[in-house]
Order: structure tokens, then C-alpha cells, then sequence
């Protein structure tokens, strides 16, 4: 597909915050064309009641999630609830590329899917991190090209892959030794009603979830330190909700390997993202905010060595609804579609 020809996609769950992100950015792309906007519980009412911001879209009639609906379109983006994804995708056709936005297709072990998410593993599809590190030295974009399946990676697992996966490929840390404490905006949690994600609740107050080893991203985390080459992977996982909207600033530490000069651990970083466009190592001494890469396909990062702890310590600031989720859909299309991997992405944030 060549980008003079406009690429008509539908989207699935459009009504969520993720649905509703993908449609903001596939509405300021200039090779697409929106389709079908679908939803459940929210069928037959406008767009404009759900997503009131999407102003060039406000106007169209959300339809019923069914595979008639999504047919027809050459992309179709499926931002629903794990479990979801799977039967609707395998009533689609095979040349139709199928973006998925949940969490149904990301591992390649259906023993962690099940010990994890408590059901049947639908499969593994390609998986939508293009920066991805692998361990023969290529990148995860070049696995992309030409699919028609795309496993879009967690939220979390984006900020925490880009942060270590530079040490763990060029062997400067131990991934067996990973400790990730995270603070997370609240639309991770997406739009279900719940008490402790009531403004009442979360304004003034920070909280952890998921405690322990449970958090559905840890075999996710693992999986893709493993991708780039780490032997083994121990991983500690702590994230936190604190009152902001958007955004995910990782902190996430390994031992540093043994042998290894602690002043040359910068430069594998500067080194691994230096041809990214949407990965950046920030000047030495600037630490990434989520106010930087608020409505951005960024992910900023930092990296210091803490001398007397023997580790390294990575920071990285992704907004979760854009590099998080529906940026990396974008991106993943744009490299499955033969288009230029940028279109329709920014790397301009908004502040303050």
C-alpha cells in the first residue's frame, strides 16, 4: 500500500479511552480515513457524548462490536477488554490488518496467559513495540513490515522495556535483579466506574496495585527483557496510582554487571536510541517528566549509575494513551502498511 491511497480503519471499542485516543490521532492522520466507529454499551449514541473532544467526529453514530460492522476496512483497531479480542479478530479476514489494543495477544506462553489472566490463550501476533530490542541485533520494526496482526504491547511494559532493554542487550546489567516502582495516571484503569477511582479517592492520594508479582504486565516485562537477550529475568514490579490523568514515569533498576565500568553506562544508552525517533536519552542531568510527553509518541528517558548500590537506575516518562497505547497502534500500522513510521505522530507535547 503506497500513502497516496487513504486507508479506511475502523474502530472497536471507540467509546474508551484508548478507542477514543487511537480516533484523535487516526483523525490528524493524512494517509487514513475513519471508518466504523463501534461500541457496546454505548451503541447507538453519538460519538460526541463519549468523546466530546473529538470535535470532526463528535457527529457520528457509535455502532454495535460486531465482525459485520468491522468488515469492510482495511485496518480495524480493536480497543476492548481482554477476552474480547480474539473471537471478534477470527471472524475478520486474513488480509485485513487487525490492531489489538487489549491484552489478548501479547505472550507467547499461554501457560503465563493462563496463570496470569485465568482463560484460553488466543494466540501470539506479532508484537508492536518497534523499538524492541532483539537479541540478534535487529529491531522489533522489522518483524512488522507487511503483518496483518499486531499485539500492541501494555502501557507498562512500553515504559520499562525502553528503560533497561539497552543494558540487558549490550550486557552491562542483570536482568535477573530488576526492581520497577512506577506512578501511573488514571486513565490506565480505563473508564469502568469504581470507588477507588472516584475523584474523591484519588485526588491528594497515592496508590499501589496489583502488589506482589500480580500486575498482568510482569510475564509481558519478561518477556520482552528475554527478547533482547537476558538469560533470566527477576522482576520486582510495584506501580502506583497518583492523581494525574495521564502519563507513567518508570523508575526501574538492575545490578550492574560485574566487570563493567560504571562511567561507559550512559553511552550504550545514547547509542541504542540514537536513530529513534521516538525513543530519547535526555541531556545528562535532565531527569523526563510526564509533563513532556503529555499528547506525545515519546518516551524520554535517563539513566545514572548509583555508585554505592552497585546499580543502574533508568527514568522514563511515556504518556500512556499515546506511546502507551494508541501511538504505538499508529506506529505498528504505519511500519505493517509500507508507510513512513511517523505519519501521524508528534513528538511535541503539550504544556504546561
Amino acid at each position: 500500500m503506497t500513502s497516496s491511497q487513504l486507508i479506511r480503519v475502523a474502530v472497536a471499542g471507540a467509546s474508551g479511552y484508548a478507542g477514543g485516543e487511537t480516533l484523535r490521532l487516526l483523525a490528524a492522520h493524512p494517509f487514513v480515513e475513519i471508518g466504523a466507529v463501534t461500541g457496546h454499551s454505548s451503541a447507538g449514541a453519538m460519538l460526541g457524548e463519549h468523546q466530546p473532544h473529538l470535535r470532526s467526529l463528535a457527529h457520528r453514530v457509535i455502532e454495535p462490536t460486531t465482525a459485520q460492522a468491522l468488515k469492510g476496512h482495511d485496518v480495524v483497531v480493536l480497543a476492548l477488554p481482554h477476552g474480547a479480542s480474539g473471537e471478534i479478530a477470527a471472524q475478520l479476514p486474513d488480509d485485513v490488518l487487525v490492531l489489538d489494543l487489549g491484552a489478548d495477544h501479547r505472550l507467547e506462553s499461554s501457560t503465563d496467559w493462563e496463570a496470569f489472566y485465568g482463560s484460553a490463550h488466543a494466540g501470539t501476533w506479532p508484537y508492536g513495540l518497534p523499538e524492541l530490542i532483539r537479541a540478534d541485533g535487529s529491531r522489533q520494526r522489522d518483524r512488522l513490515v507487511g503483518a496483518t496482526r499486531v499485539a500492541v504491547p501494555g502501557c507498562n511494559v512500553t515504559a520499562v522495556t525502553l528503560g533497561l532493554q539497552p543494558g540487558v542487550a549490550a550486557g552491562v546489567i542483570e536482568a535477573a535483579d530488576v526492581v520497577a516502582v512506577l506512578a501511573n495516571g488514571y486513565s490506565g484503569a480505563g473508564k469502568a466506574l469504581k470507588p477507588h477511582l472516584l475523584a474523591s479517592e484519588g485526588l491528594g492520594s497515592a496508590q499501589p496495585y496489583a502488589v506482589g508479582g500480580s500486575h498482568r504486565h510482569v510475564p509481558e516485562i519478561a518477556q520482552n527483557l528475554r527478547a533482547a537477550g537476558a538469560p533470566q529475568v527477576g522482576l520486582s514490579f510495584t506501580p502506583t496510582l497518583v492523581p494525574m490523568a495521564r502519563g507513567i514515569l518508570a523508575t526501574a533498576t538492575a545490578r550492574l554487571a560485574p566487570g563493567v565500568d560504571p562511567a561507559a553506562v550512559r553511552a550504550v544508552w545514547e547509542a541504542a536510541y540514537a536513530d529513534e525517533p521516538f525513543v530519547h536519552v535526555l541531556p545528562e542531568g535532565q531527569w523526563p517528566s510526564t509533563a513532556m510527553t503529555l499528547g506525545a509518541n515519546t518516551a524520554l528517558v535517563q539513566v545514572a549509575v548509583d555508585a554505592a548500590a552497585g546499580r543502574v537506575v533508568t527514568v522514563t516518562a511515556i504518556d500512556n494513551l499515546v506511546k502507551g497505547t494508541a501511538g504505538a497502534a499508529v506506529q505498528s500500522m504505519n511500519l505493517a502498511l509500507g508507510l513512513r513510521e511517523t505519519a501521524g505522530l508528534v513528538t511535541e507535547g503539550v504544556a504546561p
